[in-house]
């Protein structure tokens, strides 16, 4: 049975930033179930997609038959790297698409939702510690600064609490036993818009895929590999997220603010790599948050590569 193709949040607006065309290279970071990667090659240019989870790969098949279709089973961090593999060292235009994919969420097997009962993994790729792991054996310290750092959870020492309690007498294993879990240490839901679990869930999937980690690197490795006027394109989800790539687009533009008139002039930075394209994030339209409502909470940020030598890695 063929699954039905998807469709991704900002779609049009992407594909204006990117202005793909026949002659031009796309990286596509985030592949997932390859929206993006369908509607830049329906476009003329050719793809190169990204994407650390195998399961991803059954929707490579239908995009390979033209030859203009790449699919490399690496973090986008890794965007160099892949990019050797087939010979190549730069691109035109590079897009993101951050966070869980609605793939991922909609299958109970890979645990990421407190919706559908599953084993607890919530891993993006096949490798590394599960959820459960890490709910299991963290220190409740540790525990309760995942919970603040990566959910902005208010009660997280108090959840971490009765988390470690309860996993004394029974190991969590399953989605609906952590969130239950959650939502009874919180004194149950009483008409709250959103799960009681929610920002619980939110931090183990970001500490379990070092998710903010891998932007800060994706970002700096598609200013590498994007020839000048090249575009990068970025979708994302949550605060945690945008504030990175805020800070990013703000930094790489050039547009930090200036020191005090009454402090000696501080040294000169590197040059802009990045030019705007437009000053604040972009959000969808009402028509296409009423037909999706993951789309309520995305924006848009993206830029133009500029000439100037990208700067240096952190040490």
């Amino acid at each position: 049975m063929t699954e039905a193709p998807h469709t991704s949040v900002l779609l049009g607006e992407v594909l204006d930033v990117l202005e793909p065309a026949p002659g031009k290279t796309v990286i596509d970071a985030t592949f997932g179930a390859g929206g993006y990667a369908r509607a830049i090659l329906d476009q003329g240019a050719e793809v190169i997609a990204f994407d650390r989870d195998p399961t991803a790969r059954r929707f490579a098949a239908p995009l390979e038959a033209g030859g203009h279709f790449h699919l490399i089973g690496r973090r986008f961090s890794e965007l160099e790297d892949g990019l050797a593999e087939l010979g190549r060292e730069n691109c035109d235009g590079v897009a993101f698409d951050l966070g869980v994919s609605s793939m991922q969420l909609d299958e109970a097997e890979r645990g990421f939702s407190f919706m559908r009962d599953g084993p607890l993994d919530m891993r993006m790729g096949s490798d590394g510690m599960t959820a459960a792991d890490l709910v299991n054996s963290a220190e409740t310290a540790e525990l309760a600064r995942i919970f603040w750092l990566y959910g902005e959870e208010k009660k997280s020492r108090h959840i971490a609490n009765v988390l470690v309690r309860r996993r004394e007498a029974q190991p969590f294993t399953r989605t609906l036993d952590l969130a239950e879990a959650v939502e009874k240490a919180l004194g149950g839901r009483r008409g709250a818009p959103t799960h009681p679990a929610t920002r619980v869930f939110q931090a183990l999937r970001i500490a379990v895929n070092d998710e903010l980690g891998e932007i800060e690197a994706g970002l700096a490795a598609a200013e590498r590999v994007l020839v000048p006027g090249g575009r990068l394109a970025v979708v994302t989800f949550h605060s945690l997220e945008d504030r990175i790539v805020k800070g990013f687009f703000t930094e790489r533009a050039g547009r930090l603010p200036s020191g005090s008139r009454h402090l000696p002039p501080t040294e000169k930075g590197p040059e802009p790599t990045f030019d705007l394209l437009f000053k604040n994030a972009r959000a969808p339209s009402e028509a296409e948050t009423a037909g999706n409502p993951r789309a309520r909470s995305a924006k848009l940020r993206a830029g133009i590569r500029t000439t100037a030598q990208a700067w240096r890695r952190a040490a």
